[in-house]
């Protein structure tokens, strides 16, 4: 028996082949060199050789020879659990690099304002998935501050932000530009007109998002430009909620008229609004930090969705 290294055990600067401890393993369940040999296709020589280094780096025999078998020592015994728990947990450490190079496994996380989160992601999800099935989502929906502090901060991965947006640290990439629409019910009185101006609507019942935001104050702009005030019947926040009131009569909705098309279904129609709001997505991450590969994945699904 040879003597044991000062101290016993592994020395830091000189860590354990893991092809030495897969041919341990691999003789212990076989209980010959040369089945181990053959399961990892090595040769004779090059299996005792590993074992006379595995054996010089413990410190320890790990097998003695009876009768031309190799037969394991009682340290040899009690370190196998051990090498077997080690292997297996490499094993899954290589099993999950390569889902995570394969996009096989991993998660997306992302924020977008409401409308953006119901009306329009699930769709670019959805073709992600159809690629990457193995992949999560995280999918939070927030207010445009909110979510812009939440990607900066790196508490998701991406998100997307309505335009014009503060870019500080930001970095930001234009995805979409859409206009706006009436949404109104078949039987409302200006169903009749191609496009409707605030001048058409005078005193007719709106449903408007919340005040406060970049897009109320532009309606109440292209009102004022007219002389009027909208007459705000119902305020929401969703552009889901603003249709089902529209259908059900309860005034006109202006919208966005990307958001708004999951949501036109019988009885509702839409026209144009004019004079032309125009409603600007980005497609936003932290400029603290390069993306992830997953990351920067999706958006390239993102600008694919959107033909960019």
């Amino acid at each position: 028996m040879r003597k044991p290294l000062a101290p016993a055990g592994v020395e830091p600067d000189k860590d354990v082949s893991f092809r030495a401890l897969r041919v341990f393993a691999e003789i212990m369940r076989t209980g010959s060199a040369t089945a181990a040999g053959k399961q990892l296709s090595l040769s004779q020589p090059a299996v005792s050789r590993l074992i006379a280094q595995l054996e010089a780096q413990v410190g320890f025999d790990l097998f003695y020879r009876d009768r031309g078998k190799l037969v394991p020592t009682a340290d040899g015994t009690k370190l196998i659990q051990e090498v077997e728990l080690s292997l297996a947990s490499l094993d899954r450490f290589n099993s999950l690099v390569r889902d995570i190079a394969g996009y096989s496994a991993g998660t997306v996380r992302i924020v977008a304002p409401p409308s953006f989160a119901e009306g329009i992601l699930p769709d670019i999800v959805s073709r992600f998935r159809e690629r990457f099935p193995g992949v999560e989502f995280s999918i939070d929906s927030r207010s445009v501050e909110t979510a812009r502090s939440m990607i900066a901060m790196r508490y998701v991965d991406c998100g997307f932000v309505k335009l014009p947006a503060d870019e500080s640290d930001l970095s930001i990439e234009q995805i979409v530009s859409s206009g706006s629409v009436c949404v109104m019910h078949r039987d409302h009185p200006l169903v009749a007109r191609d496009t409707i101006t605030p001048a058409d609507i005078g005193q007719h019942p709106l449903i408007l998002l919340g005040a406060g935001r970049h897009w109320r104050t532009q309606v109440d702009n292209a009102f004022a430009a007219f002389g009027l005030r909208p007459v705000v019947a119902i305020e929401t926040h969703t552009h889901g909620s603003a249709c089902a009131l529209a259908a059900r009569g309860n005034g006109m909705a202006i919208l966005n008229e990307l958001l708004v098309k999951p949501y036109l279904h019988a009885p509702l129609v839409t026209r144009p609004f004019a004079p032309p709001i125009a409603h600007e997505y980005a497609f936003a991450v932290s400029n603290v930090s390069r993306p992830s590969r997953l990351t920067l994945e999706f958006r390239n699904e993102v600008l694919d969705y959107f033909g960019a």
